[in-house]
């Protein structure tokens, strides 16, 4: 006699999802917005506890010295590149490979200059050498 198939084995219960909410990830200026709408439509008869509001200040502090120090990361391997050979992919899937001459930052985003061209992302580098 088979024995009997369980739930957790059927192929419906062991795929996943992988679809995210529109809102799903919230940046510091989205977490701003909603702590300033919050303080504006409370209840007068009925302030924000302190301790809360010093919570959400402190989460908010936290998340601008994170994204901060991931921004001074992704700059500082940039960096690391100038004067390396590298390969990288444009936005018509063609690769170039050719030098990195300059790094900079261009609306919190890095960018370099490569053979002159510039302005390409670093995550489109493939190769580096």
């Amino acid at each position: 006699m088979p024995s009997p198939i369980s739930a957790s084995t059927t192929p419906a219960a062991t795929t996943q999802s992988n679809v995210q909410s529109p809102g799903a990830n919230l940046d510091k200026n989205d977490f701003l917005k909603l702590f300033v709408a919050q303080m504006q439509h409370q209840d007068p008869s009925q302030p924000m506890d302190n301790g809360a509001m010093m919570g959400q200040m402190a989460s908010f502090s936290t998340l601008e010295q994170i994204s901060n120090m991931a921004a001074a990361s992704s700059q500082s391997n940039a960096i690391s590149l100038i004067g390396r050979t590298v390969t990288y992919v444009d936005k018509e899937r063609a690769v170039h490979t050719g030098t990195v001459e300059t790094v900079s930052t261009l609306e919190g985003k890095t960018k370099l200059t490569i053979d002159g061209v510039a302005g390409i992302d670093p995550a489109t580098v493939t190769q580096v050498s």
